[in-house]
Formats: structure tokens, C-alpha cells, sequence
């Protein structure tokens, strides 16, 4: 087992100086901008984008890079490791002050995610995967639930044409349209806090990669919106939607999706 704590050690400082700097800049102001495709992207999420690359960076100058905020480099796809981070996942939340974003980071070594950071800055709960070893929030263990017979719940995205099945489902389980940040979102699925998300959209590799180890570490499922797993690191970082749930809801939610129009 390869002994991360030094990477560890790194990211949690970088993450709180980041937090820090992301609270500042909300009590100084912000300074708000439209992306190309229609998104907004603030100064503290390129702040935080500048922080936590430059820290990591310093330790392991030739490890590779993917980040929302940053020009894609295809060298990465020659490296034996990448950092993939999503600065601010849940940028409209955080410029409405609503406490459901993180910073979210993943470690990519030799192909397999091998370290799943998700911290929320609001909230202050630090959400912490490493292969191998169990997931944790705060520094306490966390994982799926696994006592059956209850009525699941479920966070879900797959776009207005299905709010009507959504609804019709409502009686099975309860289901709730998903808000602010996916990577947040795919959090509590691990500590247990709600059953599933389903977002059947073309998702980014940094919208969920440190949210894969995290899930899977603390006993849940991570499949794409085929049932198939999902790899980070590809040529073009984009991800055929995201399931992610305890076990026992899985079957459910195979029903769910095959109910939902064509």
C-alpha cells in the first residue's frame, strides 16, 4: 500500500489556506464572470484554483494537472499521476452565500483514483478517501447504510422531461431534485446521509473524480448512467452521467432509469 500521508499533510493545509482565502474575498466582494459556456466563475475559485495547484505543485513538479479553472494540458495523458480539482463545485450556491459547495480534489495515480478530497468550506466538513483505508468526514470513519427495509431517498438530475416520472416515483422513494454542488451531493452519499444520486447528465471529470474514491471507500457503488465504471484521466474529461448509491438501492434505481422517456 503506497503511503500517502505527506500528500495528505500538503492538500489539508492548502486546503484550509484556500478556505481562508475563499471567505475573504465573499467579505471583500466578488468579482463575477461568465464563461464562455454560459457558467460563472468568480475570483475565488481561480484564488482557489492558484493555491492549492501552486502548493501541490511545489512537492511534485512532475506530476500532471486537470482543473476547471485551468487550459487542459494533454501532457497530462503521459503521467503517472494527475491532480484533478474542481476549485469551487457549486459556484451559483456559493455566490448566493448557500452553503452547497466544495473544493474538491482527486489524486489519479497509475490510472486508479487513490486519493478523494471534498472539503466544504461553509460547513467545514472535510471529507477524506484514500485507497484502501475507510472514508472519513472530520476525521471520523463513514459509509454507506447497510440496515435494509427503509424507504429510500434519493438526490436526482435528469433534466425537466422527466420532473413528471420523478414525481410519479415520489410514492416508491423520496426523491428530491439535486441543487449546488454534485461533488457535495456524492459526499453524502458516502457518509450516509441520503441513499442515492442519480444525474444522468454528461458530467466533468472534476465535477466527480475525488467523489469516486470517496463513495466506493466507504462501501458504495459508482457506475455512469450505463452501469458501467468510470475512469478519470481520459483524453476528453467528460463522464456519461453519474450513479452513485448503498448497494440495495441499485436495483431501484435501475427501475427508476429504465421508466425515464428515451
Amino acid at each position: 500500500m503506497i503511503d500517502y500521508r505527506q500528500e495528505l499533510f500538503i492538500i489539508r493545509q492548502a486546503m484550509l489556506l484556500a478556505s481562508d482565502r475563499l471567505h475573504r474575498i465573499q467579505y471583500e466582494g466578488l468579482a463575477v464572470q461568465i464563461k464562455p459556456d454560459g457558467s460563472p466563475v468568480t475570483n475565488a475559485d481561480l484564488e482557489v484554483n492558484r493555491i492549492i495547484q501552486e502548493a501541490l505543485f511545489a512537492a511534485y513538479p512532475d506530476d500532471g494537472w486537470l482543473s476547471e479553472e485551468s487550459p487542459d494540458n494533454t501532457l497530462r495523458l503521459k503521467k503517472n499521476r494527475v491532480w484533478i480539482l474542481d476549485p469551487i463545485d457549486g459556484t451559483k450556491p456559493f455566490i448566493k452565500s448557500l452553503p452547497q459547495f466544495a473544493i474538491s480534489l482527486a489524486l489519479i495515480d497509475h490510472g486508479q483514483a487513490s486519493i478523494g478530497i471534498i472539503f466544504n468550506p461553509a460547513t467545514r466538513e472535510y471529507f477524506c478517501a484514500v485507497r484502501g483505508e475507510p472514508a472519513t468526514v472530520n476525521g471520523c470513519p463513514i459509509h454507506v447504510p447497510q440496515a435494509p427495509g427503509h424507504r429510500f431517498s434519493f438526490l436526482v438530475n435528469t433534466g425537466p422531461i422527466a420532473r413528471s416520472t420523478i414525481h410519479t416515483w415520489r410514492e416508491t422513494a423520496n426523491c428530491r431534485t439535486l441543487m449546488g454542488s454534485i461533488a457535495y451531493s456524492l459526499a453524502l452519499v458516502a457518509a450516509g446521509q441520503i441513499d442515492g444520486v442519480i444525474n444522468i447528465g454528461t458530467q466533468n471529470e472534476w465535477d466527480i473524480a475525488a467523489a469516486l474514491l470517496l463513495v466506493q471507500t466507504a462501501g458504495g457503488v459508482v457506475v455512469d448512467r450505463d452501469m458501467k465504471p468510470i475512469q478519470c484521466n481520459q483524453p476528453h474529461p467528460t463522464v456519461n452521467g453519474i450513479i452513485a448509491a448503498r448497494p440495495d438501492a441499485m436495483p431501484l434505481i435501475q427501475q427508476f432509469l429504465a421508466s425515464l422517456p428515451a
